[in-house]
């Protein structure tokens, strides 16, 4: 039996509780997981803003070692040290045929998939975000695991799975920030912490860190934030007081709230790119008149993942953490057991921390 973190439906508590994981079928991986994120998006799970089956073993930022393959699994053996990939990419769809692998229509097909049972009453369980890394163990399939980036702790590792690559990819791949240009990131999280750094190796010259939270400025600073904001309705004026009255070259948006979109655009300059990351409920209206949208010139875009290819950009990351340039550890403000998660939550519902880490 394996301990694991259980949604029993929406909007219930989780229950830490055993389950029953099967060996590994066809084209599946079996891992003991060492660490797992505690992401804004599991939380959105549990209160419905994101729909997926349940009951369901949520988590899906993790790493851990495999412990046994099915047939069909050549790319990792028993023993190897693997991130989880939460969105796999199917290789067929048409996002996929024009490499926009981050917007594969099969991507969570396997969270419709009964991966488990409940050891007290055999209870059907859903993988939430396809890998179930809340807890000890989990059996994917062989898409949803990759190799580990040599050097890397594992517990420091399981970040790269979806808050760096998420954080990083917003600024390179679709902010596309270029050296010398100014930045403001709105929401100092795990992935806006990201963000931060990913801005400070692009070559930002300027880094203004937007936040609810006083307490969370020197997290911002130690990740490369210059300037730090908090969020008031002045933010966006106090934005363009900072960069010349001019606003920022490029706005990336962590929180998923329609005020907060609409104060990042706001902050950009005439002809500024703002890339919204955060995921909002449908009660999130941004409205703009047509007028402001010819007049400023701005670009206001969504990204998924990061606008990120897992498998090309893992090595990417690793090479930035090996040469000192991009801080893991610097994103975990707590370390916590399973039984932790629900507090997670409620500090991350309440502004506080950027990410907390389940170890195992």
């Amino acid at each position: 039996m394996t301990r694991a973190a259980v949604l029993p439906a929406v909007g219930a508590p989780l229950e830490i509780t055993e389950i029953d994981l099967p060996e590994p079928g066809p084209g599946q991986v079996r891992i003991r997981l060492a660490a797992a994120g505690v992401c804004h998006s599991d939380l959105s799970l549990t209160n419905g803003t994101m729909r997926l089956p349940v009951p369901a073993v949520l988590g899906h930022e993790g790493a851990g070692t495999v412990v046994s393959v099915g047939p069909g699994v050549g790319h990792v053996a028993p023993g190897d040290e693997v991130v989880l990939n939460w969105a796999p990419s199917c290789g067929k769809c048409h996002a996929c045929t024009l490499g926009e692998v981050w917007l594969c229509a099969d991507a969570l097909a396997g969270a419709a998939n009964v991966y488990a049972h409940r050891s007290s009453d055999g209870t059907d369980l859903h993988p939430g975000l396809n890998v179930a890394a809340f807890a000890e163990e989990t059996v994917v399939a062989a898409g949803c695991v990759l190799p580990a980036p040599e050097g890397i702790p594992l517990t420091d590792a399981a970040l790269l799975g979806c808050a760096v690559l998420t954080g990083y990819g917003a600024v390179h791949y679709s902010a596309q920030v270029r050296p010398g240009e100014t930045v403001a990131v709105f929401g100092v999280g795990g992935v806006g912490l990201a963000a931060i750094q990913a801005a400070r190796i692009a070559g930002a010259s300027a880094v203004v860190a937007v936040d609810v939270s006083s307490e969370k400025e020197s997290l911002a600073r130690a990740a490369g934030a210059t300037e730090y904001v908090i969020a008031s309705d002045t933010t966006a004026r106090e934005i363009r007081g900072l960069t010349g009255k001019q606003g920022v070259d490029v706005a990336v948006e962590c929180a998923g709230r329609a005020v907060t979109i609409r104060t990042a655009w706001e902050s950009t300059r005439r002809g500024g790119r703002t890339t919204v990351v955060g995921i909002g409920g449908k009660d999130q209206q941004v409205t703009f008149n047509a007028l402001e949208i010819f007049h400023w010139g701005r670009t206001l875009a969504g990204c998924v993942y990061g606008n990120s290819d897992p498998a090309r950009d893992l090595p990417i990351l690793a090479e930035h953490v090996r040469a000192g340039r991009l801080d893991l550890s610097a994103l975990v403000t707590e370390r916590i057991a399973l039984d932790g998660i629900p507090s997670a939550f409620e500090n991350m519902l309440a502004g506080k921390g950027g990410r907390a880490l389940v170890t195992f």
